[in-house]
């Protein structure tokens, strides 16, 4: 079994405790902040390894190394093919600094984002900035006029909205 199918089995068990699972979650959080702390001190330095070095370089166990892999792939500049991970493989965890904020901002992961690291990264404008493209990115926004109750129907049945496709759509 691969470091990442035993991470997500564990980490997303339905059968563990929840209050294990909770601390499982808490204590990897910590460590995981640690770790994006250090990383964001040289953003632009790529750090390269097997998953048991990097685990050994940032204190985690290489199951937790497996998670944060999951974490950062979509922010990685070339992504590593982490479902088949074991101890030996080698990983790059260069990232690209955008992208790594607005992942950040879209999981709602506050301490991330958050941390203080990103000041010499990028200035509160930019910063502000790319969490409203973040934010905005999954807004709808419809296109066009709004179709009142009692318009005239668009698909031309000259029913009013309310009384035709407008029926299904409540």
């Amino acid at each position: 079994m691969s470091l990442m199918s035993e991470w997500r089995d564990m980490a997303y068990s339905t059968k563990m405790d929840k209050g294990k699972l909770k601390k499982l979650w808490d204590d990897y959080f910590l460590k995981e902040k640690e770790v994006y702390a250090q990383l964001l001190k040289n953003p632009d330095e790529e750090v390269k390894g097997t998953v048991k070095e990097l685990a050994e370089k940032y204190s985690l166990t290489e199951l937790e190394m497996a998670g944060f892999l999951d974490g950062i792939q979509e922010s990685l500049k070339q992504p590593n093919e982490i479902e088949e991970l074991e101890a030996d493989s080698v990983v790059s965890l260069a990232f690209d600094k955008e992208m790594l904020y607005r992942n950040m901002v879209e999981a709602k992961a506050d301490w991330l984002y958050g941390l203080e690291e990103w000041d010499s990264i990028f200035t509160d404008e930019k910063r502000e900035e790319l969490y409203k493209i973040q934010k905005q990115s999954h807004t709808v926004r419809r296109e066009g006029k709004k179709i009142g109750r009692n318009d005239p129907c668009p698909c031309g049945s000259g029913k009013k909205y309310k009384n035709c496709c407008g029926r299904s759509a409540s």
